[in-house]
């Protein structure tokens, strides 16, 4: 049977559904990623499935979509077995089965996927890469049920982002880049590692009121004197919200907290004005 030609929300919808359909509430999260992949792609493409989910020895990716060997048909997910967070395992199958869904047939020799693939969630990076993302975010984290956890007004804590990494099995940032998507608040996540800026987002009103930084082709961009990420304070808990004086993130006054990654090597700067 050929693929059928749907978008990445539409391919995560489509499970949602079922998954919404066949589980409890109880048992409805986190999703297992490596079931669903196996029975979905089996039922819809028996001549073409997912025959192997496991881990494996990936040192310079984080996973990878291979093409079974010659004479046995089709594909395995492997993900990088150094990993020790169960999150970031987790969103890896998710990426990895949205490529089985998505680009299976445009790359019959498979696709592997570095960590930039999976915390990099803007088009500028990579179409395919994009997608993939895309399709993992609507998969593990469901929109409806995410602003059940939080709501879309209101001021995100580190415990709250934290329950909902834990809810589905993701990673600290993924469950970040996820809230900022929908939140109605101005805000900003930054991305840095040993004082630079990395990459930054920005929610859809933060964006439209001009808060954003650009970082694709640019020079690095030091993080901010006076920020909390830049170390400007001392004895205090920078998981929780600090207030940060107008000038600094942006000409208002803001409040920032820090995440350190819970499996990558940098810290999360949450903004909020």
């Amino acid at each position: 049977m050929a693929s059928e030609n749907l978008t990445p929300q539409k391919w995560a919808f489509r499970l949602t559904h079922i998954l919404n359909t066949v589980q409890s509430v109880e048992t409805r999260f986190p999703v297992d990623v490596k079931t669903l992949a196996k029975d979905f792609s089996h039922d819809l493409y028996p001549d073409d499935p997912i025959t192997l989910v496991k881990g494996g020895d990936l040192p310079k990716f984080e996973g990878g979509l291979f093409a079974a060997p010659p004479g046995k048909k089709g594909w395995g997910i492997i993900y990088n077995n150094s990993m020790d967070s169960p999150g970031r395992i987790n969103f890896t199958l998710a990426h990895e089965f949205g490529h089985y869904l998505l680009h299976r047939n445009d790359y019959p020799d498979g696709i592997q996927c570095g960590e930039q693939d999976m915390v990099k969630w803007d088009s500028e990076y990579g179409i395919i890469e994009q997608q993939a993302n895309v399709f993992a975010a609507n998969l593990l984290m469901p929109l409806d049920d995410f602003r059940a956890q939080i709501a879309a007004k209101a001021k995100v804590s580190f415990d709250e982002i934290s329950h909902c990494a834990d809810r589905y099995s993701v990673s600290l940032i993924a469950a970040t880049l996820r809230w900022i998507q929908f939140t109605e608040r101005q805000a900003l996540l930054v991305v840095a590692r040993e004082g630079l800026i990395l990459w930054a987002r920005s929610s859809p009103s933060a964006y439209k009121a001009g808060i954003y930084y650009k970082t694709s082709g640019w020079p690095p961009i030091p993080v901010p004197t006076g920020s909390l990420a830049s170390g400007s304070f001392s004895g205090v808990d920078r998981r929780a919200p600090v207030a940060i004086g107008e000038g600094v993130w942006h000409t208002d006054p803001c409040e920032e907290m820090v995440i350190f990654s819970d499996s990558y090597d940098f810290t999360i700067s949450v903004v909020q004005f």
